[in-house]
């Protein structure tokens, strides 16, 4: 099993970004999903969830101006971001709760994509 984010990269302050995190392998079933960021000098944070009834969280920096949705037959988790803001540069990453092929539960990370908001 594997998650692949990417989607990231440099924008002005004001601009969006659209980052996907892709899960292939062998997978049984997708459980929750969510995105975390990390700044440099700072601890990791919860940036949204998606949960498997189709409920989404947002934290509170995020709120109104991001937007989560997943395509299921592609089994993509895609975060709109917009207004972004210099500091929401970060490294963003998604994991997952995912039931593997051996009927085993694990959260799984994917690698990271860049997010460097600047004039």
């Amino acid at each position: 099993v594997q998650l692949q984010a990417s989607g990231g990269g440099l924008v002005q302050p004001g601009g969006s970004l659209r980052l996907s995190c892709v899960v292939s392998g062998s997978i049984s079933r997708i459980d929750d999903m969510a995105w975390y960021r990390q700044a440099p000098g700072k601890e990791r944070e919860l940036v949204a969830t998606f949960t498997r009834n189709g409920d989404t969280n947002y934290a509170v920096a995020f709120k109104g101006r991001s937007t989560l949705s997943k395509d299921i037959a592609k089994n993509t988790l895609y975060l709109q971001m917009n207004s972004l803001k210099t500091e929401d540069t970060a490294v963003y990453s998604c994991t997952a709760l995912i039931l593997d092929a051996a009927s085993v539960w694990r959260n799984y990370w994917g690698q990271g994509t860049q997010v460097t908001v600047s004039s």
